[in-house]
């Protein structure tokens, strides 16, 4: 009997509140202590609506196990509880079964599980979706991407020791059947700053930490490197040991991954090699030197480091140098070289690091790209995965957390603009009235950033733009008078009065007022940073480089392509990849996940609330909830509400014989429920107010409770009435056994009295029986004693008269026996003087006979067939039977040693013993032969990927795969050729492709030539008129000649049966074409060797010169 499912909801055995959505009152104070209610019971996941919050418990949970994958695949999404399966499920059912592509945006702070996130959403897809051998690959190579990202993107902070510094965007492509075909990764503002600097307390990111604990002495040495991480200015000291992050691991890992996704060998040791040379540059230091004409220019301190650099990059070092210490600036036909000093060289080596560290990790995008993209033609379902940087707000915000936070705020618009008309399609699926919710709209915030005219990252490209001099300050005046009126910018040098004197505002800073709060940007880098700028004489240096992978990050250094013109900004490259961001994701159904850390020591259990508040406020949650309680706070389909709350009418308890909707109207009609509360849909009804959800929930426990009552009474009474029928069962039982019992008693009781009776009669009438007995067995007894003393007598008279006749009798035989004795002495020795010799000599030999065989069975040989001792003829008579005896052992020896063959081992002995009669005494190769032992397969062609195209092409077993040299017809050159022969064709491979080049069935072979030298030349005749004798017979050489013919042979006797015809001539005639040639064999003295060589003389003559 199949096992009944149990039917679950949300509202089950819910700690605090499930779904925001239904929280009341709804307030800051009850949001905060409803996620804190549940994260003390270990519930880090809670929805709004179809939003998921998620806190970082920071310690393993057991929710992510196979069985949890099965318990949450194929359910509603309000089903069970809260968790991130159901979202990841919900958004792959949706594209699998209703075609539509789905997009998951994963948000918050850095420490708050947004990786950790992105990879169970991607592991979760991955165990669901389809199975495969293609299948699993791509899903291996989808996750094992994630690893190589992190260990060139993350690094350790004060808040995470794996936070990403970059943005990412993985589009995971699906075919019709929901089976994975590939990806695309995007990536966003890597925090390439970190390579040159990093805040206390942090380091830099993790392959350079990676590479010096795990990398192999021997790699350390290619890439000159050392282990000491003082060693090296751009690693930070003070945080280098992360404690629970074994560096060493994680590079193994990281190879692994690499060679996964389908780097090649040489692509992993370039990408070491262009990390080792961002190492190196910081340890190039600069001193300062004086000119003639007055100017300050630079020179390098130490120029062991920067031959190393170049070294590792294939740059000339004079490049280089002169690179670092001189710039040359081109408008339009005019050069113009200046000198740099000490503090543009250290800008110009830490812009060239951290450009060549940004590039690579590009490149690498790229190439997992290039790996992992479907290929196939088809049409694709897309699934993507945003994981970026949530809102931020520092002591000190500067350029980065500008831009992060504009792209925050485009990702809030399109939230609000994707929930609202999510609400409002499913309002008019369902026919209910739509009405105009209230909200924010920070659409007047994004123009402020993004506008093509007056907007910030405008006027900044505008200012980096502009001739003369160009500051941060002149950037920040520029600001106060175009922002100056603008609602939701402040600054203290504006025209606004009102900021006059705001002394938490300082001069050279200005404050944006965003969705999430207010934050204070520090103007000093914005210029710099929004530049971007790498001085040309270094892209040309780059692109110098003998060293390919350098050479296509800077293709801007190619002299026949340079470009006068100035390289697009900072801010203009991020707003153009948001704007296309932002297009991809309104194509898409959006999906959300809002990370939350509970604290910010990295340790579980710890539930700040304020940290917690301030993660709130800028994830705008409070307004999630607010805009998606505007309408309706919850809406359920008709059947699942009707069997939840069924039990609380009696019309609809315990089964509605009808349409679902008319149960729930007469079921809400029957409690009263006031018509405004609640709408009915087409499929769902709608509740207005969690108040009254709750109400139900509170009527359906009480119900419960009651039904729990009525269940336990009626069980009760049955399991009374079921004692009480018991009992008087077990009454009437015993009463039968007693009374059974009773009766048994009595009835033993007369028994044995009776018994008693009649044994004391029967003893009474035994004894006087024998006492007659007894009178009358005395009186035969004397009667039998007086018989027998008189026959006794008769006896001893009668036996004395037979002894004496006998003795009488006795004495004759003994006389006659005498005489006969006598007699036959006297003839016997007549006898004997005529026969003694040759008794004597029948018995002597009898004897030596016997001692032979005796010895014998002391000196036998061992058993081993190839043991030629015997032991000596003791005897000459004996030769032959020595003889026949050696022979006779000597079969039985091997037949005995025949006994211990396997089949195979068989086969082995058997081709050995075929290979004999066909070459011993005929060719001069076959004694060098008689050692090896025939293995057949030569190439592990089933183990070698290489020639995995030639395994699927060819079904049949393989019996002989070796590389032979087949001689060209026309000018007797060789080739490397692939030889295959199974049971019913001899084949032809391209070595290195292998691709089959001919294909010959056995039937149509008719004869294999070759010489009696000692070379491995060979012909293989073909029939004529076959398919396959096209261009003629086939020339070959191979150092197995021996196995290959008897192979051959036997093969073809197995398959047509009939002998292969094998000749053995130092001439004979092969068919090329319409031409019948001659191919001769002569003696040289080879340079190559062993190896024969073959030369056309003419049409008709083909020569082969051997050793």
């Amino acid at each position: 009997m199949a096992k009944m499912e149990v039917k679950t909801s949300l509202l089950d055995n819910m700690i605090g509140v499930g779904d925001m959505v239904l929280l009341e009152p709804l307030t800051e104070d009850s949001f905060i202590s409803n996620l804190k209610q549940r994260f003390d019971h270990s519930e880090i996941y809670t929805y709004i609506g179809s939003v998921v919050i998620s806190i970082n418990p920071y310690r393993l949970l057991p929710i992510y196990s196979p069985e949890k994958v099965e318990e949450y695949r194929n359910r509603n999404f309000y089903e069970l509880r809260p968790h991130i399966f159901a979202l990841s499920d919900e958004a792959y059912r949706s594209l699998r079964d209703q075609d539509k592509d789905q997009c998951i945006l994963i948000t918050g702070e850095s420490g708050a599980g947004k990786t950790e996130a992105s990879k169970l959403v991607m592991s979760y897809v991955a165990a669901v979706c389809g199975k495969g051998a293609e299948v699993n690959q791509v899903k291996e190579q989808l996750l094992q991407s994630n690893p190589v990202l992190e260990a060139f993107g993350n690094a350790k902070t004060v808040r995470n020791d794996n936070s990403s510094r970059f943005g990412k965007y993985m589009d995971i492509e699906f075919d019709f059947k929901g089976d994975p075909l590939g990806g695309v990764i995007s990536n966003y503002l890597l925090e390439k700053s970190r390579v040159v600097k990093q805040p206390r307390g942090e380091r830099n990111f993790h392959i350079f930490y990676q590479i010096l604990s795990g990398g192999s002495e021997d790699l350390l040495k290619k890439l000159k490197l050392e282990r000491d991480f003082s060693r090296y200015n751009y690693l930070s000291l003070g945080s280098a040991i992360v404690n629970g992050v074994d560096d060493a691991a994680n590079f193994r890992t990281v190879r692994n991954a690499m060679q996964i996704v389908g780097f090649m060998d040489h692509e992993t040791q370039s990408v070491f090699e262009v990390v080792a040379a961002v190492l190196k540059l910081g340890n190039i230091e600069f001193k300062p030197e004086s000119r003639v004409n007055g100017l300050d220019e630079s020179k390098i301190k130490d120029k062991n480091e920067l031959k190393e650099i170049c070294e590792l990059t294939g740059i000339d070092q004079s490049v280089l140098e002169r690179a670092f210490s001189f710039r040359t600036v081109e408008a339009k036909q005019e050069k113009v070289s200046t000198t740099l000093n000490v503090a543009q060289a250290y800008y110009a080596r830490d812009a060239l690091a951290k450009n060549l560290y940004s590039r690579l990790f590009s490149w690498l995008v790229t190439r997992i790209n290039e790996s992992i993209k479907a290929q196939s033609k088809v049409r694709k379902k897309v699934m993507g995965v945003l994981d970026i940087y949530g809102f931020e707000i520092f002591e000190e915000n500067s350029f980065e957390q500008f831009i992060i936070n504009y792209c925050n705020e485009k990702l809030q618009q399109i939230f609000i603009e994707l929930t609202l008309k999510e609400e409002q399609e499913e309002y008019i699926r369902e026919g209910i009235e739509w009405t105009h919710i209230e909200y924010f709209n920070n659409a007047i915030i994004c123009d402020l950033i993004e506008n093509n005219q007056n907007g910030i990252l405008a006027m900044l490209d505008e200012e980096c733009l502009r001739p003369g001099a160009v500051t941060d300050e002149t950037f920040l005046e520029k600001l106060n008078q175009v922002c100056a009126t603008h609602q939701h910018f402040e600054s203290r040098m504006s025209k606004c009065a009102r900021f006059l004197n705001d002394t938490s505002l300082p001069h050279s800073c200005f404050r944006i007022q965003h969705y999430a709060g207010k934050v204070m940007y520090q103007v000093e880098g914005f210029v710099d940073k929004n530049n971007d700028l790498l001085y040309r004489d270094l892209s040309q240096a780059m692109w110098k480089a003998n060293h390919s992978l350098i050479k296509v990050l800077f293709p801007e250094g190619n002299p026949a392509k340079i470009n006068l013109k100035r390289p697009p900004t900072a801010g203009s490259q991020f707003k153009a990849s948001v704007a296309t961001l932002m297009k991809n994701l309104q194509t898409k159904n959006p999906n959300y996940i809002r990370c939350i850390k509970p604290n910010d020591k990295k340790a579980a259990h710890i539930f700040n609330e304020a940290l917690v508040c301030h993660q709130v406020h800028y994830l705008g949650l409070l307004e999630n909830v607010r805009v998606r309680r505007a309408g309706y706070a919850f809406r359920q389909l008709y059947e699942p509400c009707l069997e939840r709350y069924k039990m609380l009418c009696k019309q609809t308890w315990p089964q509605w014989r009808g349409p679902a909707r008319a149960g729930v109207e007469v079921l809400f009609g029957q409690l009263e429920i006031p018509e405004e509360e609640f709408s009915l849909g087409r499929s769902k009804i709608f509740i207005r107010n969690p108040r009254t959800l709750f109400k139900l929930e509170d009527l359906r426990k009480q119900r419960l409770e009651d039904l729990a009552t009525l269940i336990q009474k009626i069980y009760r009474g049955w399991k009374c009435r079921t004692h009480f029928l018991l009992m008087k069962k077990s009454q009437v039982v015993v009463a039968a056994w007693y009374r059974r019992y009773a009766q048994q008693k009595k009835y033993q009781l007369t028994k044995s009295s009776a018994i008693i009776v009649q044994s004391y009669i029967r003893g009474w009438k035994a004894r006087k029986l024998l006492r007659e007995l007894k009178h009358q067995k005395r009186c035969e007894e004397a009667v039998t004693t007086i018989t027998a003393y008189w026959h006794g007598a008769q006896a001893r008279r009668e036996l004395k008269r037979l002894k004496e006749e006998a003795r009488r009798k006795h004495a004759v035989a003994v006389i006659w026996a005498y005489w006969l004795g006598l007699k036959v002495r006297r003839e016997y020795r007549k006898f004997f003087r005529a026969n003694a010799g040759r008794k004597i000599y029948e018995f002597i030999l009898q004897k030596i006979i016997q001692k032979y065989f005796w010895e014998m069975k002391n000196k036998m040989p061992s058993l081993s067939p190839v043991d030629k001792n015997w032991p000596a003829r003791p005897y000459l008579f004996l030769d032959s039977t020595h003889k026949e005896l050696k022979r006779i052992f000597h079969l039985w020896r091997c037949k005995k040693y025949r006994d211990q063959f396997t089949d195979q081992k068989k086969l082995v002995y058997e081709e050995k013993l075929e290979a004999s009669e066909l070459f011993k005494d005929k060719k001069a190769l076959y004694p060098a032969s008689v050692g090896q032992p025939f293995q057949g397969a030569y190439l592990e062609i089933s183990k070698n990927p290489k020639y995995k195209k030639l395994k699927d092409a060819v079904e049949e077993k393989i019996i002989i795969a070796e590389v032979v040299n087949k001689i060209n017809r026309a000018n007797g050159k060789c080739s490397a050729r692939i030889f295959l022969l199974t049971k019913n064709n001899v084949l032809l491979a391209d070595q290195k492709s292998g691709q089959i080049k001919s294909e010959v069935p056995l039937g149509d072979v008719t004869k294999v030539s070759m010489s009696s030298q000692n070379d491995g030349f060979f012909a293989v005749h073909l029939k004529e008129g076959s398919g396959a004798a096209g261009k003629g017979d086939f020339l070959f050489s191979s150092e197995h000649l021996i196995e290959m013919a008897t192979k051959l042979y036997r093969t073809a006797l197995s398959q047509t049966k009939q002998k292969l015809s094998i000749e053995i001539s130092d001439e004979f005639l092969v068919q090329f074409r319409q031409d019948k040639v001659c191919v001769k064999f002569v003696q040289s003295n080879q340079k190559n060797g062993n190896i024969p060589t073959c030369k056309r003389k003419n049409n008709r003559l083909l020569e082969v010169a051997v050793p």
